[in-house]
């Protein structure tokens, strides 16, 4: 295959003029090294992860964009707090894009890299993938079994080995099941499938009742609406009943991880034990790992006892800390449920241009759970 002499990727950049600018620039084909592949990216979602490094500290309601097609800009005003959280960022082309799938046209002389060419690959790992080709190392790329599409393997990485590491998490550190936030999300779906799969109780939080339908819909038993006048009682019940003593909230700001707190020392109470003034004894654990609530994080902690903590979860950390054996056996699980567990769905299908589109991108930044989109780089521009 003859490869094109340059291709388009978009970067993120931070002017000391306090501007943050999202721009697709030209980058010279590489030459693959002799363990490297290039991979004609055709699918890549968008992420909440992503979206930090894509707008950082800037004033979204501002954002405006000019030019048309490859030449197109998004501009956005940042805030004096917003230039100094992102101080060590001013002048530095940033790339974005966390994960995607596309097919293998070229490779280096390696063993390994040749036998990839031509195979649909999912890649991740600081890949940068919102762009129309990346050259990453051949090992970083995960075959997709046949039948798989790069949209089918778009995002093969950051939500199922995050709901996968979830259960990992709570294994390892002695829980039996989990409560789980803004839980009618892409990701709050597969952690559903793999608890019905394997046995575990998974107590969803959501904000609206059609989302408590949806997931009840789809098997899940224990679903609870925070917009409900019996939502705190609901969530004692519920984490009386499974024994849940851990959760993963993805919203960060606000009372929530409190109050999921406050219900398991709740839980706990309505189980008789020997009196004790410093609460139950079984450890209760709240990991954050989301940001959809900006407000300021609230916590009550006479409310919760002594045996409580609360900290934050990101799964490159986990994954760092994790056995090589955890983090094959999560990837082969992934591959081999692809498109059942671990099945993404997209409200939108754009591209890089379309990205930079502030109409656009005011509605894949509102944080709307359930909705993700999905850019195509192969789409014109």
């Amino acid at each position: 295959m003859i490869l094109p002499e340059s291709y388009k990727q978009m970067f993120s950049t931070v002017s000391e003029d306090g501007k943050l600018t999202l721009a697709l620039h030209d980058n010279p084909m590489p030459t693959p090294e002799s363990d490297e592949i290039i991979v004609r990216i055709e699918a890549t979602p968008i992420n909440p992860s992503d979206h930090g490094v894509m707008f950082g500290g800037a004033n979204m309601a501002e954002a405006e964009s000019s030019g048309e097609g490859a030449n197109r800009v998004l501009t956005i005003p940042v805030s004096p707090p917003g230039m100094a959280a992102m101080k060590g960022r001013i002048g530095q082309d940033i790339p974005v894009g966390n994960e995607g799938a596309g097919t293998v046209v070229a490779t280096g002389e390696g063993e390994y890299a040749k036998s990839l060419i031509g195979k649909t690959v999912a890649v991740m790992g600081g890949a940068s993938m919102y762009a129309e080709y990346r050259c990453v190392p051949a090992v970083q790329a995960m075959p997709l079994l046949p039948g798989c599409t790069a949209k089918d393997g778009a995002s093969s990485f950051v939500n199922p080995l995050t709901a996968l590491s979830f259960v990992e998490t709570m294994r390892l550190e002695g829980h039996s099941a989990i409560v789980h936030t803004a839980a009618v999300s892409n990701l709050g779906q597969m952690l559903n499938k793999i608890g019905q799969a394997d046995g575990i109780d998974i107590v969803n939080i959501v904000r609206r009742q059609e989302q408590a339908d949806m997931l009840k819909n789809l098997g899940a038993k224990y679903v609870i609406n925070s917009s409900s006048d019996t939502f705190k009682t609901e969530l004692i019940d519920a984490i009386e009943e499974t024994g849940a003593t851990i959760a993963f909230d993805a919203t960060g700001g606000g009372s929530l991880a409190s109050d999921i707190l406050i219900a398991m020392e709740a839980a706990a109470a309505r189980t008789p034990t020997v009196f004790s003034i410093y609460g139950s004894t079984k450890h209760k654990q709240v990991y954050l790992y989301g940001g959809l609530d900006t407000s300021p994080t609230e916590f009550v902690p006479r409310s919760y006892g002594m045996a409580w903590s609360v900290g934050a979860w990101l799964l490159p950390n986990f994954l760092a800390k994790a056995d090589l054996e955890v983090g094959e056996r999560l990837r082969m699980r992934v591959a081999k449920e692809l498109k059942t567990t671990f099945a993404s769905h997209y409200t939108d299908e754009i591209s890089l241009s379309d990205a930079l589109d502030s109409e656009v991108v005011e509605r894949y930044n509102a944080k709307s759970t359930g909705s993700k989109f999905l850019i195509c780089p192969q789409l014109t521009l």
